[in-house]
């Protein structure tokens, strides 16, 4: 019998970049929302900067000034939400592209090993506790006494680097396949991430590392606790009757297709699916699988 599957059925090839890339936003998940997020915000950013150089502007750009966390306290009062807001804003797209291939590879220890709450918990906390510790170190060091009435921060570093200190402390062992570089833990992935930061500091902007300090380090504590089984989570909610994990949003294909054309889709997500767990298997082992991913295994394999 002919395999017509293009992704070559128990064949463990992997699906071509435009195929990966729909895919991803096709998967409805925390680490593709807040990528998508970032980039959104600064395709926004960049326009804006357009305008104003067509136009000869050389008034601040607004949408940096009410996005942005100042330092300055009085400001901050009247701006409360870039506290959260700063941690999605990018000028640059070096930053940008350099902190959402951090956050993708720091999500991937999230979305295998435990869950998108989590991820988004670390992140916003993350992005928060860095937040505080920006604002304070410009409150009691003398030597920002002047700078702290202008300056600001923006970036997601400290929230990017909450997200990868929390997946080294988790899974201290664990790496990721780099090109030219092979398989690389990804403790020398956040050491590699600290010096490219490090290597930017200048006058102008050393305070915005305080922020990325307080972001790592509330991210390997969280880390810490998660890898001793000490949960750290929000208020309870009431749980509704029917309830679907985000593996079972991505899996899970509906019992009576509506077409042949969604029936073919949904075979040939099937089959990738049952790939790329086999393909864990051959690399890893079998316990290196998630709950879901050997219940979804023993479930497909009977079919």
């Amino acid at each position: 019998m002919t395999n017509s599957n293009p992704y070559g059925g128990f064949g463990f090839q992997r699906p071509s970049f435009g195929e990966s890339m729909k895919n991803f936003f096709r998967q409805k998940s925390v680490l593709n929302w807040l990528i998508t997020i970032n980039v959104g915000l600064w395709l926004m950013v960049a326009f804006s900067n357009l305008f104003m150089r067509l136009y000869q502007l050389q008034s601040p750009n607004a949408l940096m000034t009410y996005l942005s966390l100042p330092a300055n306290l009085s400001v901050l009062a009247h701006r409360p939400w870039t506290a959260v807001t700063y941690m999605v804003l990018h000028n640059r797209f070096g930053t940008l592209l350099l902190n959402m291939a951090m956050l993708w590879l720091g999500g991937l220890v999230f979305r295998n090993q435990l869950t998108e709450k989590q991820l988004l918990l670390t992140y916003l906390v993350g992005g928060l506790v860095g937040a505080v510790f920006f604002v304070v170190a410009y409150q009691i060091f003398p030597i920002y006494e002047t700078a702290k009435l202008t300056a600001t921060v923006w970036g997601s570093t400290a929230a990017v680097m909450a997200v990868l200190a929390a997946a080294v402390a988790y899974s201290p062992d664990n790496g990721v396949p780099l090109l030219l570089l092979g398989r690389t833990k990804f403790f020398w992935v956040l050491v590699v991430y600290i010096v490219i930061d490090l290597v930017g500091i200048s006058p102008e902007n050393a305070g915005t590392y305080f922020a990325h300090l307080g972001g790592a380090l509330y991210g390997f504590i969280y880390g810490l606790l998660l890898r001793n089984g000490i949960k750290v989570q929000g208020p309870k909610r009431r749980k509704p009757k029917m309830e679907y994990t985000p593996y079972e949003e991505v899996y899970d294909e509906p019992q009576v297709p509506r077409s042949d054309e969604e029936y073919n889709y949904q075979k040939a997500e099937k089959e990738r699916n049952m790939d790329a767990i086999l393909d864990k298997i051959a690399k890893s082992g079998y316990a290196s699988l998630t709950a879901e991913e050997k219940e979804y295994l023993f479930k497909n394999s009977r079919s």
